[in-house]
């Protein structure tokens, strides 16, 4: 099952057009998104570390810690993003604990990857 499936209920779309920001790094956190469709681009002081596509999550770490954002987030082609508040993203967890595994393991993969090319 994917994050989409689980948000298959939630109507509310962001559309945001190739090359926009979606969000900067050391901007409070107070929203995650759902790719729904396009690619997002994760930027770390300027320089891409991934590129996520449909069914991707950026903005999560802010999101759960209550942090600063650790990187910035733009549109690499033009998105349709499914934006997920604190109150949502509680909701959604306890409603479909399938959700904070998915969550959990797209951090996992990206802790992974960013150990692997240090």
């Amino acid at each position: 099952m994917s994050i989409i499936d689980l948000l298959s209920g939630n109507s509310r779309l962001v559309k945001i057009a190739a090359g926009d920001l979606i969000f900067a790094q050391g901007d409070r956190g107070e929203v995650m998104y759902v790719v729904a469709e396009g690619q997002a681009q994760i930027l770390i002081d300027g320089k891409a570390v991934e590129t996520v596509a449909a069914g991707g999550i950026v903005g999560e770490m802010a999101l759960i810690d209550s942090g600063a954002r650790s990187a910035s987030a733009i549109a690499k082609t033009e998105c349709l993003l499914v934006p997920l508040d604190e109150r949502g993203f509680r909701e959604l967890v306890s409603r479909q604990p399938e959700f904070a595994l998915l969550v959990m393991s797209i951090l996992v993969q990206r802790l992974r990857r960013m150990d692997s090319e240090h």
